[in-house]
């Protein structure tokens, strides 16, 4: 991978920002955004970089993005703007969208006026917090059944369950997007999260791994990787990326890869086409653990720019914008500071953002843990920036 080309002019902000109680404190860049070959750019046609940061939280079983207990969400905007972020991959779940409970008070204590509020409405009050600060945000659909993500148990590795079939998907992405239609901070769909292999509707409960009475399902790029429809992410992703869009043509449209959004192999002999150009964001994910242990730098660019970094490529048939939307480090690991294992992939991962000029998301704000399997509520989050 490589920049290849001189990025559009970066511009300054313009637009306004206002979250609903007319206190505009940042303005909103120039909206909306589209993409120009290999880079994410502004109404005007100026460069947007997306230096973005997850807030997890909302497709956990706590319904509202974590840390509401902790500070006002107008100090927590601020407070995203002051570290140099300007935008938010915020996820959701299915489930959220569609039971809509009540959040729990005890995830609300700084924010009094959200108490006995619903998730969607708490997710609003979010939304217009973030856009008070000038800063976007990118929708994620995250999970079907509210809880942490990612394993092979619990069957949600592709963009549909028994419980949430493609239908709910795809009309769930429609009623949300429809929902935030009149917000102009929210600007992308992150269409699902790291697609990977699951177990199906048949799999007995008994289940640990794939194998003999076990049945597994891979998701696919399309027929010419084989498998069928019902797994073809490459189809799927182009119904629900035209789904969202018949909704708000503006919107970017984000897809992640297979194998937990690390393979964008595909792409190259089957590139994605929707029906609104110039809307069209890859997002790949990476962490050290994804994978084995790189010996150099030049090692770690020949594998990414095989499995995702050629889509940079100027003039292509595959050419888009890479947007990574995750990836991150643990504070605690051992040699995260260092220059071997831990410390290696992060600092040279940071630098290969960096030479090649690609758009980001790091994993993630949160100081504290939501709710969820192996998680524990409260407990301080080694992956947060705060």
């Amino acid at each position: 991978a490589s920049a290849d080309a001189v990025p559009p002019d970066a511009g300054a902000a313009e637009g306004s920002a206002d979250g609903g109680d007319g206190a505009v404190r940042a303005p909103l860049p120039a909206l909306p955004l589209h993409t120009q070959g290999r880079w994410i750019v502004d109404q005007n046609g100026k460069r947007f970089k997306l230096a973005s940061v997850n807030w997890a939280g909302a497709e956990s079983a706590d319904f509202a993005p974590a840390g509401l207990e902790h500070a006002d969400v107008h100090v927590i905007a601020q407070l995203i703007r002051s570290l140099g972020f300007n935008s938010v991959r915020l996820p959701w779940s299915n489930e959220l969208y569609e039971t809509n409970p009540v959040v729990a008070p005890a995830r609300l204590t700084a924010n009094p006026t959200l108490m006995g509020k619903t998730a969607l409405a708490v997710m609003d009050a979010v939304i217009d917090a973030l856009a008070q600060e000038g800063l976007v945000v990118i929708l994620d659909n995250h999970r079907s059944d509210a809880n942490w993500c990612c394993d092979l148990l619990h069957g949600d590795g592709l963009w549909y369950t028994a419980k949430y079939p493609e239908a709910s998907w795809i009309g769930d992405w429609r009623g949300i997007v429809k929902r935030y239609a009149s917000q102009p901070a929210v600007v992308g769909a992150d269409l699902r999260n790291e697609l990977r292999t699951t177990f199906d509707a048949s799999a007995p409960s008994t289940c640990t791994a794939c194998g003999t009475g076990c049945p597994c399902i891979d998701p696919v790029w399309g027929q010419v990787d084989g498998g069928s429809s019902a797994n073809d992410w490459y189809a799927d992703a182009g119904r629900g990326g035209n789904a969202v869009l018949a909704e708000n043509s503006t919107l970017l449209i984000m897809v992640e890869g297979l194998g937990y959004s690390l393979d964008l192999t595909g792409v190259y002999n089957l590139p994605l086409s929707l029906s609104v150009p110039n809307r069209l964001v890859y997002a790949p994910h990476d962490y050290s653990f994804s994978h084995g242990a790189y010996a150099t730098y030049a090692d770690m660019k020949t594998d990414l720019g095989n499995k995702w970094g050629y889509i940079l490529t100027q003039g292509k048939p595959f050419t888009a914008p890479i947007w990574v939307g995750e990836f991150g480090t643990d504070h605690t690991a051992s040699g995260v500071s260092g220059s071997s294992g831990e410390g290696f992939w992060f600092q040279n991962f940071q630098q290969y953002l960096k030479d090649a000029d690609i758009d980001w998301a790091y994993w993630s704000l949160n100081g504290t843990e939501s709710t969820g399997y192996g998680r524990k509520l409260g407990a301080p989050d080694g992956y947060g920036v705060l």
